[in-house]
């Protein structure tokens, strides 16, 4: 049974913001959840499905041409579900120095043939960091629940006066996961730009993601399926902007829309050093301003509770 995986390979031209140099942070996205995807099987030894990203730390840009390293790792287990820490290291090709650059962990459902979820077997460390990252990943879970309750309780609507982005599209054939549906990565890569979108409609600067949290997965999103993606500047500190985005979809054919996925992000522009500059403050006007306002900085204080899960940094191979 395995429960590590790391895979390996070069940053592509394909992979690039429109910079031409640094890697978007939705194409990170994809990479992290296609290995802790591979992970999560492998361990499972079958489908699963992804239910949660959480703690996305994106610590330093990745170039292209760099040789990059994905490491997802089984660090708990419930009864059906398996919570998977994954590390993105990147390395100059020709010095082969790897340096942290976005760590994150991932909760996936293993499913039987009938798409119910399964029973899998307890996972037990066998060393000392095992127990460390298994320590923390459960220390989590309690803490996981009441951000997942905080953010289902808020209510958004027309009458708020913040700024906001809306992309609509069908979700087509080449987003498709083994399951026939369209998978987590895809999905994040979305979240990442419309919520980009936003921020920098906001600042009128190029912006990049450094933090995501409390990626919840309710919903699967089918192939054809009208895909709306809102994502609204709720919060902004003295260098950031807190975006909540929002996923739903149907089916063409249909009225109805089904929440699939929400989450809050977090960007910043960057000086000309690299430094994350400040950014223009947002002024809550009504109620319902004031009350997202408060959610985010309500977010931001339980986040800050949370001790580090703890990694290996700089290796050289």
């Amino acid at each position: 049974m395995n429960d590590v995986i790391t895979l390996r390979f070069l940053a592509a031209p394909t992979d690039v913001s429109e910079d031409g140099v640094t890697v978007q942070a939705g194409r990170v996205l994809e990479w992290i959840d296609k290995a802790g995807y591979a992970c999560a099987v492998g361990y499972s030894g079958g489908y699963c499905v992804t239910a949660y990203v959480g703690n996305v730390h994106f610590t330093r840009p990745i170039e292209n041409g760099d040789l990059i390293e994905v490491t997802a790792r089984i660090v708990h287990t419930g009864r059906s579900s398996m919570q998977v820490v994954v590390t993105v290291d990147a390395a100059d090709v020709r010095e082969r120095v790897f340096r942290p650059a976005m760590d994150c962990i991932l909760v996936f459902v293993a499913m039987d043939e009938n798409r119910r979820a399964k029973t899998v077997q307890q996972w037990v460390p066998l060393d000392a960091e095992g127990a460390q990252l298994a320590q923390g990943a459960a220390d989590r879970v309690a803490v996981r629940a009441e951000i997942r309750d905080a953010m289902r309780a808020q209510e958004y609507t027309d009458a708020g006066t913040a700024p906001r982005e809306k992309f609509r599209f069908l979700a087509s054939p080449s987003d498709v996961n083994w399951g026939g549906n369209a998978h987590g990565g895809i999905v994040m890569r979305w979240i990442d730009e419309v919520a980009r979108a936003c921020a920098m409609g906001w600042s009128g600067k190029d912006a990049v993601a450094v933090y995501s949290g409390g990626i919840h997965f309710m919903n699967p999103i089918h192939i054809g399926d009208i895909v709306e993606l809102e994502a609204r500047l709720i919060h902004t500190g003295p260098h950031s902007m807190h975006i909540a985005v929002h996923v739903r979809a149907r089916d063409p054919r249909e009225t109805q829309w089904r929440d699939t996925t929400q989450c809050m992000t977090i960007f910043v522009t960057r000086d000309e050093s690299g430094r994350a500059s400040e950014v223009r403050q947002l002024v809550p006007v009504n109620e319902e301003d004031k009350r997202l306002d408060a959610h985010a900085v309500d977010l931001i204080c339980r986040r800050a509770e949370l001790a580090p899960l703890g990694f290996v940094t700089a290796r050289v191979y």
